[in-house]
């Protein structure tokens, strides 16, 4: 098992960034695809980002592509989102993910790990 705890979200003004990181503790973090969701008030919760276990594919929700980066340091055992060009409709609680297995998908019932999420909120 892997336990995850995000950190870094905050309140910033639209056109700001912010960089988002989870650390992981528990075994074989090198082996877990990793992804970032989001959930924002009233809506369901959906897919930002993913990144393969040696780091060397992502990919993106159409919704953040180009303004968001996702990286993992599997040394320090911890995964970032780097947000940039942020928008109030990026606001929303961040929750970091994990799935053993190489496929990047972005749907939810993959991922059995959660972190209690982090939250990012953009003023416009």
């Amino acid at each position: 098992q892997v336990q995850l705890v995000e950190s870094g979200g905050g309140l910033v003004q639209a056109g700001g960034s912010l960089r988002l990181s989870c650390a992981a503790s528990g075994r074989a973090f090198s082996r877990y695809t990793m992804a970032w969701f989001r959930q924002a008030p009233g809506k369901e919760r959906e897919f930002v980002a993913a990144i393969s276990w040696n780091g060397l594919s992502t990919t993106y929700a159409d919704t953040v592509k180009g303004r968001f980066t996702i990286s993992r340091d599997v040394a320090k055992n911890t995964l970032y989102l780097q947000m940039n060009s942020l928008e109030p409709e990026d606001t929303a609680v961040y929750y970091c993910a994990a799935r053993e297995g190489s496929e990047l998908n972005s749907e939810r019932r993959w991922y059995p790990y959660w972190g209690r999420g982090t939250q990012v909120t953009v003023s416009s």
